[in-house]
């Protein structure tokens, strides 16, 4: 099942952002690109996606960056004392008055004032605050998936409907089916008698008990209507029924494909056809299922 979500956060110098997206898979595959720094969350972030997800492919990221380092004004005490020691000394050496001394000069000397920059917050220290977005996006991620799920009950439950109408209409065509075959038959019969002067009346009604039984599609049409209400059950049933649905949908492949090969009737082949199509559309969204 298709999804998306993120989750967003910083402190200090340091941003980070989680991406959690999936695709259709017959099984769980979970694939996890974290940033440096931030392996340890991987075990736990692959117990909390297995807790909610039980089919699909899952790609989840975490990128960091670290943001730009704030620079601040900063005076050395000790470079300033310096600075004035050696200010007083060469007075006292030059044993003459001097000007008072230039505060701005002095500070400007090498050592006694420059800038300083922020310390980063360790990564090890974000390991909360950054597994806290990912339970955020994660609970985006489950809520994203129940939408799409729900839009997908609702468009399998319509085919279900179809594939239900489609073989009401196929019994209604079975009695002027049955004359068609009836015809058919008794023409058969008729060049067949026609061509031969033996015929072993006791084998002919074999063979004709034979064909009349291969011609009945009524077996097919008991089990489509069986996979009609197994179907409707999934549709009711709370956790993952991904795997069996798509196992009755080849069931429902199945019993269309023998539908057809033994219609022998305009109408009858004309229905399993259609049934045919809506159940390939069928198959394609049950993909879609957990």
């Amino acid at each position: 099942m298709t999804a998306f979500a993120s989750a967003n956060g910083s402190s200090g110098a340091v941003s980070w952002a989680w991406e959690i997206r999936s695709v259709n898979g017959r099984g769980l595959d979970v694939r996890m690109r974290l940033a440096d720094g931030f392996d340890g969350l991987e075990a736990d972030a692959r117990k909390q996606i297995a807790a909610i997800c039980k089919r699909g492919t899952l790609t989840i990221a975490l990128r960091v960056r670290r943001n730009t380092v704030a620079r601040f004004a900063q005076l050395n005490p000790e470079g300033l004392q310096r600075a004035l020691d050696a200010a007083r000394t060469a007075t006292q050496a030059a044993n003459v008055e001097t000007a008072p001394l230039d505060i701005a000069a002095i500070l400007a000397l090498p050592g006694v004032f420059g800038t300083a920059e922020t310390e980063a917050d360790p990564l090890g220290a974000l390991n909360d605050p950054v597994k806290k977005d990912f339970e955020t996006a994660l609970t985006a991620f489950a809520q994203a998936r129940a939408s799409e799920g729900k839009a997908l009950a609702e468009v399998l439950a319509q085919q279900i409907d179809r594939i239900d109408r489609l073989c009401a209409q196929a019994g209604e065509v079975l009695d002027r089916r049955r004359d068609h075959v009836a015809e058919t038959m008794k023409q058969n019969l008729a060049r067949v008698l026609g061509s031969t002067d033996a015929v072993d009346e006791q084998r002919l009604e074999q063979e004709l008990a034979l064909l009349a039984v291969k011609a009945d599609v009524s077996e097919e049409l008991d089990r489509l209507q069986a996979h009609v209400s197994a179907a409707r059950d999934l549709l009711e049933q709370e956790g993952p029924v991904g795997r069996k649905f798509d196992f009755l949908t080849q069931e429902f492949n199945r019993e269309a494909n023998t539908l057809c090969s033994k219609a022998n009737f305009t109408d009858l082949t004309g229905i399993g056809l259609d049934l045919k199509a809506v159940i390939d559309q069928m198959r394609e969204q049950v993909q879609n299922v957990e």
